[in-house]
């Protein structure tokens, strides 16, 4: 099993950085592929952006393609989600996601088996 704890999120203004952290209990943070969704009121939770075990491949919404990065830390057992030029529509509770069970990445909530608490982003207009 894994637990994870994100943090990072607040309330900036529209046009400015975040960059939230999810780190992961346990010794084999390596061998889960990673995870960010995201939930706003009222709203389904989304994908937000995806990375394979190792790193080597990235997978993002359409909706944050060329302002969010998700990088990976194994020897930290860190995720993070750096998110850049955040508009009033990327409000949010934020939450990281983990399994082992499949390689490479997905942006299926149903493929995630462990899941933090969340952490809220609010963006200003």
């Amino acid at each position: 099993q894994v637990q994870l704890v994100e943090s990072g999120g607040g309330l900036v203004q529209a046009g400015a950085s975040l960059r939230l952290s999810c780190v992961a209990s346990g010794r084999t943070f390596s061998s889960y592929a990673m995870g960010w969704f995201r939930q706003a009121p009222g709203k389904e939770r989304d994908f937000v952006a995806a990375i394979t075990k190792s790193g080597d491949f990235t997978d993002y919404a359409d909706s944050v393609k060329g302002r969010f990065t998700i990088s990976r830390d194994n020897a930290k057992n860190t995720v993070y989600l750096q998110m850049n030029s955040l508009k009033p529509e990327d409000t949010a509770v934020y939450y990281c996601a983990a399994d082992r069970r499949f390689s490479g990445s997905s942006r299926m909530l149903s493929t995630y088996n462990y899941w933090g608490q969340g952490t809220q982003v609010t963006v200003s207009s």
